[in-house]
């Protein structure tokens, strides 16, 4: 389905969870998927609408792993009763969880942030982008008696301005300390929460930025390895915090970025 080459083995052998988010075969939750599965894993994958169900299917079935497909739209409280639900009847417990769900308009990932942000276009970026993993979260915990990881994904407009970013950084920002706080809250059951910070990559969710393919070119130009975000790189850092050996990892917002995030101002001293 794709080029990129995923190391096996078994670190997650034995491990069951939840991928919600994968849109086609470019996504990142897709990318994860197929690292997990390589390990080992064997992994439910939600969808949110029959269109979505039949661009996912082909993906899902050519995993190693037996095809399982839930619906689930995470604005209505019924469809994610049910999405857990059928959790619960299939497997009783879960060991993971993957959230790359995220929305705003397309008129508000343009121009100005003041001028361009509605109530409503804040109230359903928050609902869908952060909301959605607290309200998953919750659901999942509730599966994992024995502990359990959770990984969602978020991005630098979140800490910095971005260009056209705009409600999408605030309600990246809102994600990510939900993160510290579900962390708080679910630690003691040995459940830990994190985030990760991808850069730039050519996924649906980047094209619908204006001024995506600029970001695209500043990510690898800025970077300290004067290269592209890869997706081996993303999947990988997801296995690390989703297997045992993140164990002590909680909390955190880890960047896969190729290290732009930490450039103040880019080398120019032969301009």
């Amino acid at each position: 389905m794709s080029d990129h080459v995923f190391p096996a083995g078994e670190l997650m052998k034995g491990k069951r969870g939840l991928v919600m988010g994968v849109a086609n075969k470019n996504s990142i939750a897709w990318g994860i998927a197929r690292q997990l599965a390589a390990q080992g894993a064997e992994i439910a994958f939600s969808y949110q609408d029959e269109a979505l169900e039949r661009r996912v299917r082909p993906l899902v079935e050519s995993l190693p792993c037996e095809p399982f497909m839930v619906q689930a739209d995470v604005t209505d409280d019924a469809s994610m009763d049910g999405c857990f639900k059928a959790l619960q009847d299939k497997w009783g417990t879960i060991d993971f969880l993957v959230h790359a769900i995220a929305f705003a308009g397309k008129d508000e990932l343009v121009g100005s942030f003041t001028e361009n942000t509605t109530r409503e276009g804040w109230r359903r970026a928050m609902e869908i982008s952060a909301f959605s993993f607290v309200d998953a979260g919750k659901r999942a915990s509730r599966l994992m008696p024995n502990g359990g990881a959770m990984v969602t994904l978020t991005y630098l407009g979140s800490e910095r301005v971005v260009p056209s970013y705009n409600v999408m950084g605030v309600a990246k920002a809102a994600l990510e300390a939900s993160t510290r706080y579900m962390a708080r809250d679910l630690g003691p059951h040995g459940i830990r929460v994190n985030a990760l910070s991808a850069g730039p990559m050519r996924t649906l969710a980047m094209a619908g930025i204006s001024g995506g393919k600029a970001l695209m070119k500043t990510g690898r130009e800025w970077s300290m390895m004067k290269e592209d975000t890869k997706m081996e790189g993303v999947a990988g850092a997801a296995l690390y915090l989703l297997s045992d050996l993140g164990h002590s990892c909680t909390g955190e917002t880890l960047h896969v970025d190729a290290g732009f995030h930490a450039v103040a101002v880019p080398d120019m001293a032969d301009e």
